[in-house]
């Protein structure tokens, strides 16, 4: 992304989460997505590769999740967790190939998991197997990133910030309502995507600012 891209992005980020401390307003979805059809604006010069278009389809799936968790939190939770799901998913297999390395690092990332996993167990009731699968799904996206051949800062960064994010999400809505929730949530998961797109396309003159 160019610079005037990055400084755009973050200005559209930033009105939707200071937008977090207004009370509900029409089409607000509208508003959250505009960042994100923004990174996908700027990456679509990039496909040229099925890996490329495959974490493109992240970014959809990505987009997608936050339409129907913000036009429906709470009958459309379950698609817009299963629309993440994806997004992971495609996250990925874009950063294959895997090494083994960093694993001390890795270990940390799975006791960090269960311990969360353990603090939200008991009050997930029916959503305990989809949330589950999700974050399993999560915390292996955030581990590629460690491991993927093409790991960078950005990507590691990047995997950090969505598993802070989702950690946030389920302990404020699960757990304990958490102050000012909804605004560190969107500021994590903002800089998670966009440190993703950094990372994946790090090695690409079209990003560089």
């Amino acid at each position: 992304m160019t610079a005037n891209q990055s400084k755009l992005y973050f200005l559209l980020a930033s009105v939707f989460i200071l937008s977090t401390f207004a009370t509900a307003y029409p089409f607000s979805w509208f508003v959250k997505i505009l960042p994100m059809l923004l990174l996908i604006l700027c990456c679509l010069k990039h496909k040229t590769s099925i890996v490329e278009k495959v974490f493109i389809a992240g970014l959809v799936c990505s987009t997608l999740g936050d339409f129907l968790l913000d036009y429906d939190p709470v009958n459309w939770f379950v698609f817009g967790l299963g629309s993440f799901l994806f997004a992971h998913l495609c996250y990925l297999f874009s950063l294959k190939p895997f090494q083994f390395k960093r694993l001390g690092v890795v270990l940390l990332y799975v006791f960090y998991g269960i311990g969360i996993l353990v603090l939200l167990w008991p009050v997930l009731g029916e959503l305990l197997i989809p949330v589950v699968v999700y974050m399993v799904v999560l915390l292996l996206m955030g581990i590629a990133t460690l491991i993927s051949g093409k790991s960078n800062v950005w990507l590691v960064v990047g995997g950090l910030s969505f598993i802070a994010s989702d950690s946030l999400l389920g302990i404020d809505k699960f757990y304990t309502t958490i102050p000012a929730g909804g605004f560190f949530i969107m500021i994590t998961y903002y800089f998670a995507q966009y440190s993703l797109v950094r990372g994946f396309f790090a090695n690409d003159a079209g990003t560089e600012d």
